[in-house]
């Protein structure tokens, strides 16, 4: 997964740690550590090392709440997540799908937020009553801060922070359209991470400083994944309004189960197909399998003539054939979850409609294609 490293699960959700992660452990650790034995002079050994890792992890733990407070709202949801994974700018909860309103969205994306404010309030408030003092009423200010810090700077509104999904579900309620809300928080998004980039970039050539840096770091991750998220926008309002089966290649590859060996491969062979798998279906057009080219070379050529195509097929798991009425949006999320090139179309009545492969869509979106009725 990019290079991260899987930890575990928590919840059933795996959760996997970017390699930057270890650095960012490493730098406060030291960083606080240190800090922390310059502020108590009382403190000797490697006891402020030990507290600096405590603060690390403790900082960990509210990037790794945070998200997982998306994950609890969009399982109630009936949204899947497929992982959460922690980088050097947060964390990442992935989940299987979109919400179904703008409403669900909206409270998925304060979800994250809304836990850091709550441990943010309850570890000032723990600080406040308690006894507690010195280098652990230290700790828990910072933790409490950055808490703060984390809800706050993740509800600007600009994609993919979680205040541009909350702007995402504003302009979906407004116009009854997701993908506009997508694009123009993504926009928003593009006019945060140039902003940051300038911030930083105008400092450093002008008077040479360097304090800014880290706002170009900012301004490069936030234009990078707005980017990505407005171009998924662009795709998915284009393939709006068409169906699986306005992308079914013509004249795709299908047999009948009934022809022999012998018959399939001298039809393949006088059309000239360059298909290698090919689609099987009875007399009906019900779809019963899939066979390859490589499939005969299992028998001798003197059988072909006697050997039906049934005979040799292999059967097509369901979860691989997609409904001729499915929105093609859907279509194009699951060939890229299942890292598929094809996907056999059918009927509600199991009837085959044809092969959709990922270059009919692109030819789609060109502009090639028109939705046909179904």
């Amino acid at each position: 997964m990019n290079g991260t490293l899987r930890v575990g699960n928590l919840f059933g959700i795996p959760f996997y740690l970017h390699p930057s992660w270890f650095l960012v452990l490493g730098l406060v650790t030291w960083s606080y550590g240190s800090g922390l034995a310059a502020q108590f002079p009382s403190l000797g050994g490697l006891l402020p090392l030990g507290l600096g890792l405590v603060t690390a992890l403790l900082l960990f733990a509210s990037v790794l709440a945070h998200e997982l407070g998306h994950s609890f709202v969009a399982l109630r949801q009936g949204i899947g997540v497929k992982s959460i994974t922690l980088f050097l700018f947060g964390g990442l909860a992935q989940l299987e799908k979109e919400s179904e309103t703008p409403a669900e969205a909206f409270w998925v994306a304060v979800a994250g937020p809304g836990v850091s404010l709550i441990i943010s309030g309850l570890l000032t408030a723990i600080a406040l009553v308690s006894p507690v003092s010195g280098p652990l009423a230290a700790i828990l200010g910072l933790v409490a801060s950055i808490n703060l810090a984390l809800a706050l700077f993740n509800l600007i509104p600009g994609l993919p922070l979680d205040g541009g999904n909350v702007l995402k579900a504003l302009v979906w309620k407004l116009t009854g359209n997701p993908y506009k809300g997508v694009a123009f928080a993504s926009r928003a998004g593009q006019v945060l991470g140039w902003a940051a980039i300038a911030s930083g970039l105008v400092p450093l050539l002008v008077f040479g400083s360097t304090a800014n840096f880290w706002n170009l770091l900012i301004g490069w991750f936030l234009l990078q994944n707005a980017g990505r998220t407005a171009q998924y926008a662009t795709v998915q309002s284009k393939l709006s309004g068409f169906t699986a089966a306005d992308a079914v290649t013509p004249n795709g590859p299908v047999v009948q189960a009934d022809w022999t060996l012998r018959e399939f491969a001298d039809w393949s062979l006088f059309h000239q197909m360059a298909w290698q798998r090919f689609l099987v279906t009875d007399t009906t057009g019900q779809l019963m399998g899939a066979i390859a080219l490589a499939d005969l070379q299992h028998l001798p050529v003197e059988r072909w003539a006697t050997t039906q195509v049934w005979n040799v097929m292999q059967p097509i798991n369901p979860e691989t054939t997609i409904q001729a009425d499915q929105p093609l949006s859907d279509v194009v999320n699951l060939l890229e979850q299942q890292q598929l090139t094809a996907l056999p179309v059918v009927r509600t009545n199991g009837i085959l409609v044809g092969l959709l492969e990922k270059t009919a869509i692109l030819r789609l979106l060109q502009g090639n294609l028109q939705a046909t009725p179904t």
